[in-house]
């Protein structure tokens, strides 16, 4: 069995006195697992960082094994988001959520918007709302996709302003204004067709949004709690919308 992919490095644990296993979110083949020979030696670790867009070719003899990967570096994300903590947040928190995926199960598109959301790391006006439109695709991958069109009460699709924390779907300004105070809120950035770029306070409110599903459809049924890596990145944006109030 042998096959030829881009990735992205999730993780890596030492494995021995100098190999290594790394986790990466490959483009056709999913989360996939490897031994890395030489994983730990001083070339190959600035590679086998978090975040880095590698390419990658795994060999094993029957398909069912861990196998051994050999990579390539094609950007290196971790080195560029190290000299500011938000952007490292950033990066740490989508290949944390990343590991949520089951396990060698391809998610193409998931893996296009990773690869955009990195890319723009170094825009930090941009890639925030960019990340919670990955967190949105994320939920949608792992069956439990927001149903953003249209008014869950009325069926109108004007003034969606909230969302129901329970059944996941949008709710106009008129049908939740009673029961505002128990809906979240839904920023407009992430309403089909809708123009303009996100606020501060829009994406803070996408990211309170994703995070909701994200606990209550995934992490808490799984016993887990929000990786600590999104918790910081969601504070550090606080932080700097109020000391840019």
């Amino acid at each position: 069995m042998q096959w030829s992919d881009e990735g992205i490095i999730l993780s890596v644990k030492a494995y021995g006195e100098t190999a290594a296993v790394a986790e990466i979110f490959t483009r056709a083949h999913g989360r996939h697992l490897g031994l890395v020979h030489g994983g730990r030696s001083r070339r190959m670790r600035p590679v086998l960082q978090t975040g880095n867009h590698v390419d990658a070719t795994w060999k094993a003899r029957l398909a069912e094994q861990l196998g051994h990967v050999t990579v390539e570096l094609r950007k290196g994300y971790a080195a560029q988001a190290m000299e500011d903590p938000l952007a490292l947040a950033g990066l740490s928190s989508l290949c944390a959520l990343s590991r949520l995926l089951p396990e060698r199960d391809p998610h193409a598109a998931l893996f296009e918007v990773a690869l955009f959301v990195l890319g723009y790391l170094d825009e930090p006006e941009v890639w925030p709302a960019l990340m919670v439109r990955w967190e949105l695709a994320l939920l949608e991958e792992l069956g439990f996709g927001l149903d953003l069109v249209a008014c869950a009460a009325t069926g109108a699709n004007d003034n969606l302003i909230y969302v129901s924390p329970k059944s996941g779907r949008a709710v106009s300004a008129s049908a939740g204004d009673e029961y505002k105070d128990r809906l979240l809120r839904l920023p407009g950035f992430l309403l089909k067709g809708r123009q303009g770029a996100a606020t501060s306070a829009d994406v803070i409110d996408g990211l309170a949004l994703t995070g909701h599903f994200l606990e209550t459809r995934v992490l808490i049924p799984r016993g887990d709690a929000m990786p600590a890596a999104r918790v910081r990145m969601k504070d550090l944006i606080v932080r700097r919308a109020a000391a840019a109030a």
